[in-house]
């Protein structure tokens, strides 16, 4: 069983909003189920797996600057901010602190609910409380 684990972080690197797809899927299914749940901010930080035309157009019309480097596969390379783009480390250091509960870096749970619930429990648990 393969899971992928999205997730909306603040300047700060803490979670804000998670959603959990199949790990085969895009990374497009889970820009767009958090699309909506987007708070108001001035750039959105998003490794490539995220390069889309409709992803960014929904940002620049919701006001949001997208940092967010070109697919490989991309025709015209879409230029981007590699400085801050480097502050995208907070994200990755926000899930490799996820993973330091046991029970999220094994996956044990097997049903997906519990699993979600258990990344939200330890986010709120590590970063809000």
């Amino acid at each position: 069983m393969n899971s992928k684990l999205h997730a909306v972080a603040d300047a700060k690197g803490r979670p804000i909003g998670m959603y959990l797809s199949a790990g085969q899927t895009s990374d497009y299914i889970g820009a767009r189920a958090l699309l909506p749940f987007l708070p108001e901010a001035g750039t959105l930080l998003a490794d490539r797996g995220y390069d889309a035309d409709w992803f960014r157009n929904a940002l620049i019309e919701r006001n949001i600057q997208p940092c967010i480097p070109s697919r490989k596969g991309r025709k015209s390379a879409i230029p981007h901010d590699a400085d801050l783009y480097r502050k995208r480390h907070k994200i990755e250091n926000m899930f490799a602190r996820l993973k330091d509960w046991r029970r999220i870096a094994t996956r044990y749970d097997r049903c997906a609910d519990l699993f979600l619930s258990a990344c939200a429990l330890a986010a709120t648990v590590m970063f809000w409380l």
